[in-house]
């Protein structure tokens, strides 16, 4: 990469792209957009009001919202006024947002809404001295401790101003950090990764060498921005020209896909997981004509789609069956997800190799990636060109991997953070030798692909001595239509149990149909009917675990894990010692003999 940092990169696009379209954000249930000028206008004016509010080089700044475009421009901003931008989870908690902010010594922050607001209204009055910008004109705030962000971009003398912007960013080094990202930790305080300006520039390099992305292509932005994911593939966008539309609730993602019809773009399985088995569900019920298509067409999808990717040749019977059958069964699919893609991109957590197998039939190629907010995210990924589902590909350019005597993945190169922000022991711990230890155990095939097993801290260790990886068997159930969240126990215990969070609104639409009565789902949860639809639908995804793996036992919740109980990261990672520790009694119920 040619830029010395990511404010010049920006800036550079912006002339670059003028008057094309950069962004798209839902006012008032219609979508507006700005062109890459209108966005520049506004990340310098915003640079501007950052310098005159007395935003020092080298301070922390604060951005706690969902996704919208001011997110970005107050990212951008940041570094051109260069100040370290610091994200907080939307979702998180006011304990977790005052941590963050004490830690990182953060002296101004930009909210979304009015929860984020409150959170930090009352962390304010608690005695952090906190200047607060709302991006929300509709919020209610206390004008004597906060704005709103379009008053607060009024600046007085922008001449002196600019120049001062241009001072700091003409001295922004690419080996600076350009950001502290809180990891949501599943254990303890999270840290805070430092991650400079030539980390993501590598990451950019990566995606580049194998992803082609054009000012034509079409990106839907509903993972976190707070996510090093999200960010990192944002700034990609931005760098390539293209369009970035903003989701700020993620629960709308596939009615956005629909009507945003993104080209490329990256998610987690959980959503590829949902939508695999809403089609899954849909054949239950369809006629035998149906059912028979549709076998047919992804029968037909599998063999046609692993040649057309692998660019081999297609033999004119299968070519003409295929397209029969696409028009009649497979584009549908892909009408779920707003039509063709050039590819879709998984990271974040494992991906079931059926599902991927599921997709490539439909004509969709997902490329599972590997990686962590340490390492700026991406370790190793599937490529368009390299592809082998099962894995999460081979290593990124520059990268080396070797793995530990206990299994454990040890990670070198230009992506690795500059470390743990206030946090030398931590640091020191993880990264020895210029090695940083990923805390998940892993493997390389014969192939050079790379297989991530579990995280060390994960492993359930029987009680006759199994070591079995929960994230297998809860990948694997999981992907069922009526199961919404489960996790595996069974550590120091003699069989695997599990705690499982139906889907609800699918369930109760099973239970109407076979005439069961319920007032609320607890009473749901606890009738006999619907914990034998459960047993039935978790022995039916079990099939490929071995006998020792199965789930023996399982109890089902009436309520679903969220953050604010403690049970689940703000990346909605399971925090297994707290669930362990909070449904100890309900646990300990399923290991008693009666």
């Amino acid at each position: 990469m040619n830029y010395d940092h990511i404010g010049q990169m920006i800036t550079i696009k912006i002339a670059e792209y003028g008057d094309q379209t950069a962004l798209r954000y839902k006012k008032n249930d219609a979508w507006a957009e700005l062109s890459y000028r209108e966005f520049g206008e506004k990340i310098k004016n915003l640079a501007c009001a950052l310098i005159q509010s007395g935003v020092k080089k080298g301070d922390s700044v604060g951005i706690y919202s969902a996704n919208r475009y001011e997110w970005a421009v107050s990212d951008f901003a940041c570094i051109l006024a260069g100040a370290v931008s610091v994200p907080i989870y939307a979702t998180n908690t006011q304990d977790q947002a005052a941590f963050i902010i004490k830690d990182a010594g953060i002296k101004l922050i930009f909210v979304g809404n009015e929860e984020q607001y409150n959170n930090i209204a009352a962390i304010q009055k608690a005695g952090t001295a906190i200047k607060i910008v709302a991006y929300s004109p509709s919020i209610p705030v206390d004008s004597s401790i906060a704005n709103y962000f379009d008053a607060f971009m009024k600046v007085s003398d922008s001449e002196s101003l600019l120049a001062e912007m241009n001072k700091r960013s003409g001295k922004i080094k690419t080996d600076d950090v350009t950001t502290i990202i809180y990891t949501s930790g599943t254990t303890g305080n999270p840290k805070g990764v430092m991650l400079s300006h030539g980390n993501l520039f590598h990451q950019w390099e990566c995606v580049d060498a194998n992803f082609t992305v054009t000012s034509k292509d079409v990106s839907l932005c509903f993972l976190p921005l707070s996510h090093v994911y999200e960010r990192m593939w944002s700034y990609f966008v931005y760098l390539k020209g293209a369009i970035q539309t903003y989701l700020e609730d993620p629960k709308q993602v596939i009615e956005t896909m629909q009507e945003v019809k993104p080209t490329a773009m990256v998610s987690v399985p959980r959503l590829y997981e949902k939508i695999y088995a809403a089609v899954l569900n849909s054949q239950e019920t369809a006629s035998s004509v149906k059912k028979f298509l549709f076998t047919k067409a992804i029968e037909t999808g599998t063999i046609y789609n692993n040649l057309f990717f692998r660019k081999k040749p297609i033999p004119t019977g299968l070519s003409i069956k295929y397209r029969v059958l696409d028009k009649l069964v497979l584009s549908k699919v892909r009408a779920v997800v707003g039509g063709d893609k050039n590819f879709f991109s998984a990271g974040g957590a494992p991906l079931d190799k059926s599902i991927e197998e599921f997709f490539l039939a439909c004509g969709l190629l997902i490329c599972q990636g590997y990686g962590l907010t340490e390492t700026s995210p991406m370790v190793s990924y599937n490529t368009p060109e390299n592809f082998k589902f099962g894995t999460v590909g081979k290593l990124v350019p520059e990268c080396e991997v070797k793995i530990a005597d206990t299994g454990e993945i040890l990670v070198k190169g230009p992506q690795i953070m500059k470390g743990y922000f206030n946090n030398p022991e931590a640091t020191a711990e993880s990264i020895v030798d210029g090695w940083f230890h990923t805390g998940d155990v892993g493997e390389i095939d014969e192939d050079g692909y790379l297989k991530i097993t579990d995280r060390i801290k994960d492993l359930i260790i029987t009680s006759g001595g199994k070591n079995i990886a929960p994230q297998n068997i809860e990948k694997l159930v999981g992907k069922d239509f009526f199961i919404d969240q489960i996790i595996a126990i069974g550590d120091k215990r003699n069989f695997i149990s599990a705690l499982v969070v139906p889907a609800f609104e699918s369930l109760e639409t099973w239970a109407h149909k076979k005439k069961i009565q319920f007032q609320d789902n607890e009473e749901l949860i606890n009738h006999p009917s619907v914990i034998d639809f459960f047993r039935e639908r978790i022995d039916q995804q079990s099939k490929k675990l071995a006998q020792y793996e199965t789930i023996k036992k399982f109890k089902l919740m009436a309520n679903p894990f969220t953050q604010e109980g403690g049970e689940i990261t703000p990346t909605l990672k399971l925090k297994r010692k707290q669930i362990n520790e909070k449904f100890k009694a309900m646990i300990d119920a399923m290991y008693h003999k009666h």
